[in-house]
């Protein structure tokens, strides 16, 4: 039997035998060189396969080997951002020509523990530091948008003059791509316009119109530069929070002027409402708007308790989504939510015990009843969510409590 050592040793042989075989190769002038290969090993694999993904359209999916691991090679491959997708967790990487890019990661810690290795493995890593380092930085910037708008302006700018001297060292140092540097100098940019974004609303006090009004005439200039229809940005993770950002801003000027609100509230149903229409009046990007489009209606239908509300919302997205199968998802959820009203009772489902007899849902609620669905995906949540549940069953000893594995 073949140790664990050894498999370990002969996968990485094969990849080095692979680096070798494709310098050899790019020696030659007959040899397509529009290609790369990719490949990793995943710890804690929530599934056996990764998927592979381009803009929206999937590539392949790739199955994991027995030591959860692959190794696989993208033909005519487009130079630019790709998706890799395990289970819930999704990443992106960036990929040109010939690059053999290979990653390690662990399930449970999954961007914090990804590390790339191989040919283009720096840009990788460069790219994925700096993502985390945003999202260190985000708790930062929150308490920065406490400051007044010249002093919160003035500590940004210092944030992102330090990343283009650190994307300039790298750049000089690797000698890399016009195309990476502007996907690494495109995810600075709209992280800095995304910080100033949510300015109005974090900063402390409840009258945003005011807030808004305070602000230095220039202080969102760099908005005459946006364009809301890019192909280039629209996989970029910074872009799209930018925009979900931006809008959510934008609307609340539309929102002062013709309601009568003397303060903010982002669950208003006419607030939203003026979201979706200036989404559809300045997106002609199907993908980009119908992005958007679906994350501010779910939001919205996350936090609704009237089904006035939910109906009006889904009405005004059916209207402006040409995505068939969000459409369907937002209806059928609509249609979920407005059901779940005090009084009422399960849809006639059934669910499996841990003997796998099969129980109608509603003939296990005899009494005082809380029940809680997990998934082995969301392993934070499935951890903290049973400890709760072991503290309020010592609490409430008069309440059931229900848990419902939503795994396949």
């Amino acid at each position: 039997m073949l140790t664990r050592e050894f498999m370990k040793l002969y996968y990485w042989s094969i990849i080095v035998i692979l680096y070798t075989v494709s310098s050899f190769l790019s020696c030659s002038k007959d040899v397509d060189s529009g290609y790369a290969y990719i490949g990793g090993e995943i710890i804690n694999a929530n599934t056996n396969y990764v998927v592979l993904s381009k803009s929206d359209v999937i590539i392949d999916t790739v199955k994991l080997d027995v030591n959860n691991r692959f190794l696989y090679k993208i033909n005519n491959l487009e130079p630019g951002l790709y998706t890799f997708r395990h289970g819930i967790e999704v990443q992106m990487m960036f990929l040109e020509p010939r690059d053999s890019v290979l990653f390690r990661l662990n399930t449970l810690d999954f961007d914090e523990s990804l590390v790339y290795t191989g040919e283009g493995s720096k840009k990788n890593n460069y790219l994925i530091d700096e993502f985390l380092q945003n999202e260190i930085e985000e708790k930062e910037i929150f308490s920065y948008c406490q400051s007044e708008p010249l002093s919160f302006e003035a500590k940004l700018d210092s944030l992102k003059s330090n990343k283009l001297k650190k994307l300039k060292a790298f750049s000089n140092r690797y000698k890399t791509s016009e195309l990476f540097e502007a996907v690494a100098k495109a995810n600075i940019d709209f992280s800095y316009y995304s910080s100033k974004e949510i300015y109005p609303f974090i900063h402390y006090g409840k009258n945003k119109q005011k807030i808004i009004k305070s602000l230095p005439k220039d202080f969102y200039s760099y908005r005459r530069d946006i364009d809301y229809n890019s192909d280039f940005h629209k996989d970029y993770f910074n872009y799209n929070s930018f925009l979900r950002s931006n809008f959510k801003n934008l609307a609340l000027n539309e929102h002062f002027e013709h309601s009568k609100d003397s303060q903010f509230n982002r669950k208003s149903l006419c607030y939203n409402l003026d979201v979706l229409k200036l989404v559809d009046s300045l997106v002609d990007n199907k993908s980009i708007k119908n992005n958007l489009l679906y994350n501010y209606t779910i939001t919205f239908l996350a936090k609704s308790n009237s089904s006035e509300n939910n109906n009006a919302i889904l009405k005004s997205f059916l209207s402006k989504s040409t995505n068939e199968e969000n459409k369907s998802m937002i209806a059928n959820l609509t249609h979920s939510l407005n059901g779940l009203k005090p009084g009422g009772s399960f849809p006639d489902i059934d669910v499996l015990d841990s003997r796998k007899v099969a129980h109608n849902i509603n003939t296990l609620v005899n009494k005082p009843t809380a029940i809680y669905f997990w998934s082995h995906s969301f392993y934070e949540h499935f951890k903290e969510s049973h400890y709760k549940i072991k503290e309020l069953k010592t609490k409430y000893p008069e309440v059931d409590f229900i848990a419902i594995n939503i795994d396949d």
